[in-house]
């Protein structure tokens, strides 16, 4: 069993002991301390506060546990239902609330849940912040409500139908050509939110071919949930099948997206935000962020229209932080997710899609093709479990010795950059895990990287 506490939220598998795994008494717990900090902060005694929830078999029980624990403080609920991440963000501002929850453990099992939370700006919780409700947790000073001050609850059924308007409206959005292409596309859902969500995107942008797979969200993921090419293997068959132009693939809360070409072939989760960029770079110039973990082709297509390119630690609010001090247009993370400003400061795959869909149209030419627009980088991607005896901190720096000619940065984890590619080594925040990623024009030598240092881990860990 296991519970993750972090600044990315509360996560953890459902079913165990308290304080060992995501428990009733933990679900009450954070959420309550998640209530006294929005208070304090907003210095509002009934604070507003969205709660949105992804498709996992836990998720109406968890909904109902962290709304009801919301009301028994005096809190005026507003509850989306069955949503995304994207979604909660967006109508945490449309309802000027004083905070969000979002019930999803993203691409991890489905015998995990987590609560994502959000400030009033819809967008999630820095360091600071985040220790704050940890703090919190840890006190346990809670004041429930009395009979006359409990909270109350509303109900809205349109969140999502207001997303999508406002990604159509979107002038970077041309609803007209995607329209006129006639396209067909495939749909994973892996039965959550996405299943419903994207068709209805695709809807308004005018698609009327889509075929849809693992549509029912109903929690019980047909496949590993994360969009990596692994896991991508019947989508792939279904677009050729099918003839289709495309395929998209969506995480459970729907803010990472993977593509699929026309031939079956994927597009790459890191591309997705450099086709997007690419697109609206030829619409507006301005400048981009990625993280550390990104692919150095967002930077190459970057300079291609004169801009500035810069990276970030990893972690969505680094991204957002590292936009918003450089005025970027577009930016996000090479695992799918794409931040639009324009929109909002958050990973969204329904804007990708609509983004991807604008460009493709536009170029009048195949996904296929389009992909080989771009530099062409590999990225190979590990992970090792952590042992409860492994000293992170002590292997970085060992790593980080190891490789000090190359003068490693150590913004986050440990980034090696070399003149043929990069490494990089970080702990996760969501799983128990050291992710390695390792980047190269050569799938060969990206993937001989990333094994050496794994190895080398495993002998500095044995040696400590």
């Amino acid at each position: 069993m296991t519970l993750i506490r972090s600044i990315s939220g509360i996560r953890g598998t459902i079913g165990g002991k308290p304080g060992e795994a995501l428990t009733p008494f933990d679900l009450v717990k954070y959420t309550a301390a998640f209530w006294q900090y929005i208070r304090e902060k907003s210095g509002n005694p009934k604070p507003v506060i969205v709660v949105g929830r992804d498709a996992r078999i836990s998720g109406p029980i968890v909904n109902e546990m962290v709304c009801n624990t919301l009301l028994s403080l005096g809190v005026e609920v507003i509850d989306l239902g069955l949503s995304t991440t994207p979604t909660v963000e967006m109508n945490v501002t449309r309802f000027h609330a004083d905070g969000g929850i979002i019930l999803t453990a993203s691409h991890n099992p489905q015998n995990w849940n987590a609560l994502k939370l959000l400030n009033s700006n819809g967008e999630f919780l820095d360091a600071e912040e985040g220790n704050s409700v940890l703090l919190h947790a840890e006190m346990g000073e809670f004041l429930f409500a009395g009979i006359d001050q409990l909270g109350t609850r509303t109900y809205i059924h349109d969140g999502v139908d207001y997303h999508i308007n406002k990604i159509i409206d979107l002038h970077f959005v041309n609803v007209n050509a995607i329209r006129n292409a006639g396209f067909s596309v495939v749909v994973d859902g892996i039965n959550s939110s996405g299943g419903m969500v994207i068709p209805q995107l695709l809807k308004a942008l005018g698609v009327d071919k889509v075929h849809t797979i693992n549509a029912k969200p109903d929690g019980r993921f047909a496949h590993n949930p994360e969009p990596i090419p692994e896991n991508l293997s019947d989508i792939c068959q279904q677009v050729v099948k099918h003839q289709a132009d495309l395929g998209i693939v969506v995480d459970p809360d729907v803010d990472r997206l993977a593509l699929v070409c026309e031939d079956g072939t994927l597009f790459g989760e890191e591309y997705t935000l450099v086709a997007c960029a690419d697109f609206v770079l030829s619409v507006v110039p301005g400048n981009t962020v990625s993280n550390l973990s990104s692919t150095r082709a967002l930077a190459d297509v970057t300079e291609t229209y004169q801009q500035r390119y810069s990276s970030s630690a990893v972690g969505e609010v680094n991204v957002v932080r590292q936009m918003k001090e450089t005025k970027a247009i577009i930016g996000g993370e090479g695992n799918g997710g794409v931040i639009l400003p324009a929109l909002h400061y958050g990973r969204d795959a329904l804007a990708g899609v609509a983004l991807f869909l604008s460009l493709l149209a536009e170029s009048r030419t195949k996904a296929s093709l389009l992909k080989q627009k771009y530099p062409r980088y590999y990225i190979a991607k590990h992970k090792i479990t952590l042992s409860p005896k492994m000293n992170v901190d002590k292997l970085f720096d060992a790593i980080q010795q190891e490789y000090a000619r190359f003068n490693p940065s150590r913004i986050d984890g440990v980034k090696i950059d070399m003149p043929g590619g990069w490494i990089h080594l970080r702990k996760s925040n969501t799983e128990p895990i050291i992710r390695i990623y390792s980047e190269t024009k050569s799938e060969n030598l990206s993937e001989k990287l990333s094994l050496e240092i794994m190895e080398k881990i495993r002998s500095f860990s044995a040696s400590m």
